[in-house]
């Protein structure tokens, strides 16, 4: 019983060996690969503010605004 539960452990470190090193073998080609995004690019949602789509939804909610009209289900009164 002593032999079959050695031998289990050591199944259960070769695997987690195996395991790590895959793991530290993809972080390491991770961090060697440049980024996509440019130095200077803005991040999260900064990098939408000046989207078009973004500042037409802005001002097309000013102008409910303005109108008096309703914004996202409540009446402005």
């Amino acid at each position: 019983m002593d032999g079959q539960s050695r031998r289990g452990r050591l199944r259960s470190f070769a695997l987690g060996s195996v395991v790590g090193v895959a793991g530290t073998i993809a972080t390491a080609r991770r961090l060697r690969r440049p980024s996509r995004r440019p130095r200077d690019a803005p991040a999260g949602l900064a990098a939408f503010e000046d989207a078009p789509c973004f500042l037409e939804l802005v001002e097309r909610e000013a102008q409910l605004y303005r109108e008096g009209g309703e914004i996202r289900g409540e009446r402005n009164e």
